[in-house]
């Protein structure tokens, strides 16, 4: 579509009914603040400019805003005087003349491109507004479409609605879009006519139609205009949010398992042929390539994953993970800003951060890179076919040539030389009869306890 467009996202309600203290907007669906998703679908829907209207915790939403969408602008609502008030904060933006001017709220991320494309295609067709609306066997409490001859005429708030009106069950859905050109006249023609004394977007539709221009309506899903006023309705939209992604994923070539226990970030990335096991939760900044297998229970965020690599179970992979071809990282493991080369093998009960392991190396159980001193991290180099045998401790700064062989339980503090074995452990000693003796000792400690008592 080539008509430019403004999108203006309403951010500025202070949903107390959310008990928090931060803004409602601010609240995330799938680890992305609800104002940023919806600053996005303003994006992918062909908006060439993005103005949100904020109030409480407004340099918080500008930042996220900012980094959602860099060239968004801001602008702040001071007083709360309605939704047709809050759309004028951003008069300075509508009045660098668009073609289109959308209206949409920062606390409904559910809304798809494909809808706001949609009524941005009936206002190239010469409506003056689009309304979007959404149909309910339960419409109690929302503003009715009131249409005649195929437009819209008003739309009618519950309190003032007739008992004919009441029944209808076509509802306002809250999204508008208007044609630029008129979009300050018709804005500044709403007054305040209601009890409380504010400015309602809703009468928009009237003033238009007074004036001779054609509104038109447009239905979309009932879940995709859900707002969230509270937590419970906050962890419903997360559940259609993950519903939609999760069909989305196995569509796109990935086995999900138990697909209702697994849980994506908003910028979740699956390859063909990947396999999710039951009870995967994908953080943000995640990548898996083609064939990859992540097994249950396992927690991943900022990694990313080569083709064939194997995951878990009860495996967690945090940020800066890189797992290369055919690489494992099994049960109980944790990695952290940490490259897992071709084919090797971190398989259980390991911690692995600020370091490489390289190709076809075999990291046995119980070990640690010890890469904090209190204050710095620092690295630990592992070569290509290194053995660490179970239980040690790899104290960084460290570099372990390739080929070497590091001893069961040692605590390794130098750098190992390639194809040299180090051992970093107390020789062992052994005492005839100690342990006769020891049993001994222990049980009289016992006996003169139970004398006591």
């Amino acid at each position: 579509m080539s008509r430019t467009c403004l999108s203006v996202i309403l951010a500025a309600g202070e949903g107390t009914r959310m008990r928090s203290t931060r803004a409602k907007v601010l609240h995330e669906i799938a680890g992305l603040p609800m104002v940023a998703h919806a600053a996005r679908v303003a994006e992918a829907a062909g908006s060439t400019a993005v103005a949100v209207v904020t109030g409480r915790d407004a340099d918080a939403v500008e930042g996220v805003v900012r980094q959602a969408m860099p060239a968004a602008e801001t602008f702040v609502q001071a007083e709360r005087l309605g939704t047709a008030h809050a759309v004028l904060a951003a008069r300075e933006a509508i009045t660098r003349g668009f073609d289109d001017v959308l209206v949409q709220f920062g606390d409904t991320p559910l809304v798809l491109p494909e809808t706001l494309m949609r009524a941005r295609a009936v206002l190239a067709e010469g409506a003056e507004v689009c309304v979007v609306g959404f149909r309910t066997a339960e419409p109690t409490g929302y503003g009715r479409l009131i249409e005649k001859d195929g437009a819209v005429v008003a739309i009618r708030e519950e309190k003032d609605a007739s008992a004919a009106e009441r029944a209808i069950t076509f509802c306002n859905g809250g999204i508008m879009a208007i044609r630029g050109a008129s979009a300050l006249a018709l804005l500044d023609a709403v007054g305040n006519r209601n009890a409380k004394g504010e400015y309602y977007l809703t009468d928009v539709v009237e003033i238009a139609c007074a004036r001779g221009a054609t509104v038109r309506a447009i239905e979309a899903g009932a879940d995709e205009v859900l707002g969230v006023n509270t937590r419970v309705e906050l962890a419903a939209v997360e559940g259609i949010w993950q519903e939609r992604r999760r069909r989305a994923a196995m569509l796109g070539g990935a086995t999900l398992m138990a697909p209702e226990t697994v849980f994506f970030a908003h910028d979740t990335q699956l390859g063909l042929d990947v396999i999710v096991e039951p009870n995967v939760v994908f953080g943000p900044g995640v990548a898996v390539a083609d064939g990859a297998t992540i097994h249950a229970f396992s927690h991943l965020e900022g990694a990313r994953l080569a083709s064939g690599a194997t995951i878990g179970p009860y495996a967690r992979l945090r940020p800066g993970t890189e797992i290369a071809e055919r690489a494992k990282v099994g049960n109980f493991v944790e990695t952290k800003n940490a490259r897992i080369e071709r084919g090797a093998k971190v398989n259980h009960l390991t911690y692995i951060g600020d370091a490489r392991v390289g190709a076809d190396a075999n990291i046995g159980a119980g070990t640690i890179t010890c890469n904090y001193d209190g204050a710095n991290k620092w690295f630990t180099d592992i070569g290509a076919n290194v053995f660490v045998g179970s239980n040690s401790s790899l104290v960084a700064p460290l570099a372990i040539g390739d080929g070497a062989y590091i001893g069961s339980g040692s605590v390794v503090t130098q750098d190992v030389p390639a194809e040299a074995l180090a051992i970093g452990r107390s020789r062992q000693v052994n005492k005839d009869g100690y342990g006769s003796r020891l049993r001994e000792r222990a049980a009289a400690i016992k006996a003169s306890k139970n004398a006591k008592n």
